[in-house]
């Protein structure tokens, strides 16, 4: 199981937010591109970066900073947030050099626009699932639609995605654990990669969530406050030389 540190982008800083609240934010550094040498020098094989402000916004607005932590890093990218057009899709990904994007609030509101961009960028493109109390979040998590995550899953499973992000909204940032049972019938819905997000705490969480056959889990605020550290974290993922292989 491949583990993805995150980090997140406001304002150009790396931080934090507590169930996507952006009035309970914590930041962790000035320097986005410094955080993720620090996260390859630690074992880092990839990165999971989210534009907040893009979320919230519907458009990126961190477009400098993941351009920097792609160039600085030097391993694979998966970039989030306020990704709604084809063109932000074609910049992050032939431009700044994103390895693959996550689309979430998009592939919600317009599924076949989301399918055709699936077509045109096969496997590039990861379904971004944000939910609260299983139903689909959208807007930056400031919005709670009436649609199931799993059905969100099953309807656009066919296409050629890369993986399903899913993200627990009340674990997340709360260093409370996952929610297993939720991420359980996510991985059972879908012939998907699923990746998981949201309360990833401490090593036996990853070892919890590598037993049920996720794909790859999303550590962050956990490694910053040093509850957990990378070494930590990929021994108790079982991840191998290959997992930067994300293609």
């Amino acid at each position: 199981m491949q583990v993805w540190p995150a980090i997140d982008l406001r304002d150009g800083k790396c931080v934090r937010l507590q169930q996507g609240d952006y009035g309970r934010e914590t930041v962790f550094g000035p320097d986005p591109a410094d955080m993720a040498r620090r996260f390859v020098r630690e074992g880092a094989r990839q990165l999971h970066v989210v534009d907040l402000d893009g979320a919230r916004e519907g458009r990126p607005l961190n477009r400098a900073s993941i351009a920097a932590i792609v160039q600085a890093s030097g391993v694979p990218c998966q970039v989030g947030g306020g990704i709604r057009s084809e063109e932000t899709i074609d910049d992050l990904i032939l431009n700044v050099g994103a390895a693959r994007l996550v689309v979430g609030t998009k592939a919600l509101r317009e599924p076949n626009w989301f399918r055709a961009m699936c077509r045109k960028h096969p496997q590039k493109l990861a379904l971004g699932i944000d939910a609260r109390k299983g139903m689909v979040a959208t807007e930056g998590w400031l919005e709670t639609s009436h649609t199931p995550a799993t059905e969100l899953a099953t309807h656009l499973a066919s296409e050629p995605i890369a993986a399903i992000v899913y993200t627990d909204i009340e674990s997340d940032g709360m260093l409370a654990g996952p929610n297993l049972d939720a991420l359980a019938e996510m991985i059972a819905a879908v012939p998907l990669p699923v990746i998981a997000s949201g309360g990833v705490t401490t090593k036996e969480d990853v070892e919890r969530i590598a037993k049920l056959g996720a794909a790859g889990c999303i550590v962050g605020r956990a490694l910053y406050e040093g509850r957990i550290t990378m070494a930590e974290a990929l021994a108790a993922a079982g991840e191998n030389d290959g997992g930067n292989k994300i293609d």
